[in-house]
Formats: C-alpha cells, structure tokens, sequence
C-alpha cells in the first residue's frame, strides 16, 4: 500500500520471506516440492512422461464470452500414468494450431524436466518491441479500442492481432525463453497449465498447496464483483446494487463509453467522473469501491479522474494510462493517494521489475496467460512480495480461468482478493460441473480436489464436445 514509512523496496516480512522460500523452490524444482508436501521422494512420483496431447473443441453456442477470442477449446495432456491435464486456449489470443507445437514439445517429455524451463522468461525486457502500437480510443469514446498491445479490447482482434504458429503476440520481440520461441508465448503457458494441474493430481494436492509449500495460508479469498463495460451512465447505479445485494464485499467499475443513455454526446472521461460519484452514493460511503478504464486515459484525463477517487474514498485505479506510457504512471502514483495497479501488459519478470524500481504502479496486477503460465505468475507475485508490494492477479474469463488465478491468491502471501466477473453466471461453463460463487460471507472457499481442482464433468463434456482433435 501507498504511504508507508519504509521503502518499499527493501521490504520483507518475515511472513513474505517463507512464502518466498516456499514458492521460490517450487518453481525451481515444482517436482521436488510436489514430492515434498506429500511426504515421498521424487523418484517415487507416477510416470509423468507424457503420451498424448489433444484437444476438446467445445461448443459455446449460447454462452457469453468475457473474452472475445474463446474458442471452446479445452487442451488435453496425458502421461503414460494414465494423469490428464487439461486448461483452455484462445482466451487471450488466438493460439492456432496449438497441438502442431504440442506434439513436439511435449510428447515424449517428461513433466519433471519441463516445468522447470517451459515458461521461463528471466532478465528478458518485452516492452521495447510490446508497446510500440500507438494506444487508439474510438471516435467518440466507447470500450472499442486498442490497448497497449496494440490488440483490440470489447471486440475479437482482427486479421494480423494474434500470432501464428509458434510466434509471438507481440509481434516482433525477437525474445527467446529457455522454453523455445519467442516471448509471450500463449502456447508454452497454456502447457504450464496443464502441465501443474498433471503435478498436483499425481500427489492428490491442489496446485496452490505446492506452490505454497504444503503451508496452508489461506482457505479463502474475499471476492469483490467486476462490472461488465456497460452500455451507458445510468447503468452503474443498478448494478452495484444488486452486487451489494448479493453479498460481495467491493465492487469495481469497468466503465463504458462514458454517455447518457439519452441526450449529448459528453467527454468519456467525464461520464465516467458521473458514473464514480453516482456508484459511490449508491453504494454508500464504507463500501469499497474500484475503478479500471483498461488504458483508456490520457494524463489529463486519468489526473482528473484520480482525484476524483481520491475525494470519494475508491481503494484503487487500475491502468489509466496505456502501460506504455511509463512516466505518466509515475506522476500517478506521485501525486495521488489512491494506489494505481498496473501489469496486465507487463509480459517478463524484467518488465515488472522496471516498474517496481521505478514506482510505476503501485500494486503489481497480471495476467497468467500473459507471463508464463502458474510459473511465471508464481514468479512475478514473489517478485511483488519480496519488495514489499501487494499482488493482484486478473481474474476474467470461464472457469478454468478463474482456477489458475485463483491457485496463485491462494498460495502468494501479497494476494487479497478475488475478481468475480459479474455477473457471475457468465463465467459458468457446462464442461465444468463447480460453479464460482461467494459463501455467506462474501468469500470464494479454496477447492479441495487435486490439481486445478475444478474436475471436468466427462458427461457433460462429451454432450458439449463438437470434435476432438488429435
């Protein structure tokens, strides 16, 4: 948090530096500390060679898509044991003709060797070749746009706007991981999935109790509810309260375009300065509330609007300016108190390092897909933690989504929360058969059930599956 005596820099409690310790090894050597929690030695864990790759296609017919680019398919990886990992691709980019990498990469390997290199992206800086895009807001405001990337944000991306077969989402990065190819790579990070979900069935333990050790930190996680882009101003104050209504502790606003659902057109910013005040009011004067326009500020623009949440008490700004725009992020968290969260477009440990060194951000937020997988999200919410930084993973998209970020809350000492896409129902899948709900008391409870804990449901599955491909 903002606002401390000590540099937060050189921080580290003696609770950081155990979960430090304890997720620093299991990332060094995941097969070892898997070993470990259950009391056996490494060699004694099943066959985790793997055998086959395949993919579910799945039909999303009826279902509404938090991410654009969804395709349905659900990645298979079997190992000779007989041990299925399993997680979706396309959520984030559209990762074509995944089992073409697969089947070389994987096949014949073992789990063991693998993860210790498959989504390793140590000292390597993305930001020079993945913020060259120019950051476009659409004539007129509105959530069509482009975002630091370059890619396309409340539509799928067009021609061009993902990568092609073994190359990189940002195009041009020229950046090469221990894992082969270049950086970020959605292929090898939809594997680090697949491949951890393999690790925890094989010694009957959820993912986030190797990555923390076996040290149980937390058996849930508060949730808070992440509005939609909605179409207009008035749209807000109905929906926070219905959120309200259902238990959850926070809400955060994901503004739309910014307009009246009536009348003049109106500066976006300041329809979203409209929407601050009237969700505050709604919502009362101690709930917590958050704001997240997904870069679409300029430095005028994202200062009046801080300030603004700064008057009405909002816990926290995430990405008001293109990430690109490094010393505009630093005047933020220079000159306002609220904290600013920034990460999402960071894609290598080095590039949030840069950040932290700089005070860019104020909380480190990411997305798994985006940094490697469990692996790379593990090592950024560490790095996060061992300068005294809290760590907000993104939660956003079906329900296999949800899982792997919710294994990094529930294992990182930094994490608080949890995003609950709302409403919630749009992160429900049929191949799943666990839907993400808040108990009584607004919390998300950690799963029980090996690996990703969220096993498919073969039966609906099989209902649900268009085609295998193999």
């Amino acid at each position: 948090m903002k606002n401390q005596d000590f540099s937060r820099r050189s921080f580290l409690s003696g609770a950081a530096a155990l979960g430090t310790a304890a997720g620093a090894a299991a990332l060094w050597d995941p097969a070892q500390m898997a070993a470990q929690v259950v009391g056996v030695k490494k060699g004694d864990l099943p066959d985790l060679t793997i055998k086959e790759v395949k993919i579910y296609v799945t039909d999303l017919k009826g279902i509404h898509k938090l991410n654009g680019t969804e395709t349905g398919e659900i990645v298979s990886v079997v190992t000779h044991s007989g041990i299925e990992g399993n997680y979706t691709i396309g959520d984030r980019n559209r990762t074509a003709n995944w089992l073409e990498w697969a089947k070389p990469a994987l096949v014949g390997k073992n789990v063991i060797d693998l993860l210790p290199t498959i989504a390793s992206t140590s000292g390597m800086e993305t930001r020079s070749g993945g913020f060259d895009a120019p950051f476009r807001r659409p004539a007129g405001g509105g959530t069509r746009g482009r975002n630091a990337m370059g890619f396309s944000f409340g539509a799928p991306p067009g021609p061009g706007e993902g990568p092609a077969f073994g190359g990189a989402a940002v195009a041009g990065s020229g950046l090469q991981t221990r894992g082969g190819g270049e950086w970020p790579n959605y292929y090898t990070a939809a594997a680090d999935v697949a491949l951890w979900d393999i690790l925890g069935k094989a010694v009957n333990r959820p993912i986030y109790q190797i990555l923390s050790g076996g040290v149980q930190t937390k058996d849930r996680v508060l949730a808070y509810a992440s509005s939609q882009h909605l179409p207009t101003i008035e749209d807000y104050v109905p929906d926070v309260t219905k959120a309200k209504q259902q238990g959850y502790k926070g809400y955060k606003i994901h503004p739309g375009s910014g307009q009246h659902a009536t009348g003049p057109e109106i500066p976006t910013y300041m329809g979203h300065m409209e929407e601050i005040r009237e969700v505050r009011k709604a919502a009362g004067d101690d709930y917590v509330l958050m704001h997240d326009p997904v870069q679409m500020y300029n430095q005028f623009e994202a200062m009046a609007v801080g300030r603004l949440l700064d008057e009405l008490n909002y816990l926290w700004y995430e990405d008001p300016l293109p990430t690109m725009d490094e010393e505009g992020l630093i005047e933020l968290v220079k000159k306002l108190d609220i904290d600013i969260h920034v990460g999402e477009f960071l894609y290598s440990i080095a590039d949030f390092a840069e950040y932290i060194k700089r005070d860019a951000l104020s909380v480190v937020r990411l997305i798994a897909d985006n940094v490697g997988g469990i692996s790379g999200g593990m090592r950024v919410g560490l790095l996060a933690d061992a300068h005294g930084y809290e760590c907000a993973p993104h939660n956003w998209g079906n329900g296999f989504d949800l899982a792997v970020h919710f294994h990094l809350e529930l294992a990182l000492p930094n994490v608080y929360w949890f995003e609950m896409p709302f409403p919630v129902e749009s992160t429900d899948r049929p191949y799943l058969s666990y839907k993400f709900r808040i108990d009584q008391d607004g919390y998300v409870p950690a799963p029980t059930e090996p690996g990703l804990g969220y096993p498919l449901d073969r039966a609906a599955l099989d209902k649900t599956t268009l085609r295998i491909e193999t």
